[in-house]
């Protein structure tokens, strides 16, 4: 077998990542002194880093090394809002994705998924739009059906999702866009065993568990939420391997069609908030580097592979990948260290820029 470069250069990333934390080379990060929002820092990497990819902190709270981007296209699949640069994550969030999206054409029909936001490219806090997705196990996927042409750039920054909500009614569905189709997608993400939650609308949950009559044992799953009537949000366990990561707290036991429902449809959730007079609006507090897991310094300054093109994995269209001329130039810095991707990790995908 012969020397993979880039496998390699994802293993040194990786010990220099470890040697950087367990050595405690955080504190003189100007950043973080200055008190620098970490959106700011986060939302500035165009790349990942070239490391084993690892998840850090909480969903909330945290960073991602070593993540990498699904294509803008596949057979099943397109990439909406790229604008944003948020089709990354940790290997084992986009090999689900992709896992799910040619399942939903096989299994119950679906013409195709289109994707929103998973994460950015090292992860970390966002400048617009999420509180989590910070450690590339979260992903959203819209209620609207991929159309049979590809779109164009524009309109994947333009055309707005679906709302399955009956604006004139409180959360109630509207049977004119509901389907049972979109019952069978969201009750077949919530089944993959690595799935830990997929967070939809009150209404949406009320409606599955009003009508669902198959398996309910993936119910359970399927939480409600502010939101979430346009797109519904998968999130995954913790990978193996990642030791920094923070796992949430299972769900309990049963369909979760019962008073942790029921509370939604109350005026509690929608309350605003009681102000005393004169009081004036707290200011926002945003986190910074010292927030976040130490871990995250390293994460913000590693390396970056050379282009985008390495860093964008896929199972849709298999292809070698090119191995640079100077590809033994580190072997001796390796050795025999193993670092080799699971099976079910998706592989290095070649593809032209969307134009």
């Amino acid at each position: 077998m012969g020397f993979d470069m880039r496998a390699a250069l994802r293993r040194s990333g990786s010990a220099l990542l470890a040697l950087a934390v367990s050595a405690g080379l955080l504190s003189t990060d100007a950043a973080s002194a200055d008190g620098t929002p970490a959106k700011e820092l986060f939302g500035a990497r165009a790349l990942p880093t070239e490391s084993a990819p690892t998840s850090y902190g909480f969903y909330s709270k945290g960073c991602l090394a070593g993540g990498i981007a699904i294509p803008t296209d596949g057979p099943t699949w397109q990439a909406m809002r790229l604008s944003r640069n948020r089709r990354w994550g940790h290997p084992e969030m986009i090999a689900l994705v992709e896992r799910f999206s040619h399942d939903a054409a096989e299994k119950i029909g679906w013409p195709g998924l289109l994707l929103g936001d998973i994460s950015q490219p090292r992860g970390g806090p966002m400048l617009s739009g999420h509180a989590s997705h910070q450690i590339g196990l979260d992903a959203d996927i819209w209620l609207t059906p991929m159309p049979q042409r590809t779109l164009t750039y524009q309109e994947r920054e333009s055309i707005s999702a679906t709302s399955m909500l009956d604006k004139s009614r409180f959360l109630t569905i509207d049977p004119s866009v509901w389907t049972p189709s979109h019952a069978r997608l969201i009750m077949m993400a919530a089944s993959y065993p690595e799935v830990e939650r997929v967070f939809v609308n009150p209404a949406i949950k009320k409606k599955l568990c009003d009508t669902w009559r198959g398996d309910r044992t993936a119910l359970g799953k399927v939480r409600p939420i502010y939101g979430h009537d346009y797109h519904f949000h998968i999130r995954i366990k913790c990978p193996a391997g990642s030791k920094g990561c923070k796992d949430q707290a299972a769900v309990r036991a049963g369909d979760g069609c019962d008073k942790s429902l029921a509370w939604w449809f109350t005026d509690e959730p929608w309350a605003k908030p009681k102000k005393k007079p004169g009081e004036k609006p707290p200011k926002p507090k945003f986190a910074t580097l010292a927030d976040l897991p130490k871990a995250c310094a390293v994460v913000l300054n590693g390396p970056a592979p050379a282009s985008e093109q390495q860093a964008t994995y896929g199972t849709a269209y298999r292809a070698p990948a090119a191995i640079p001329a100077a590809a033994t130039s580190i072997e001796s810095v390796i050795g025999a260290a193993a670092d080799a991707p699971l099976a079910s990790v998706p592989v290095p995908l070649p593809r032209p820029a969307l134009q």
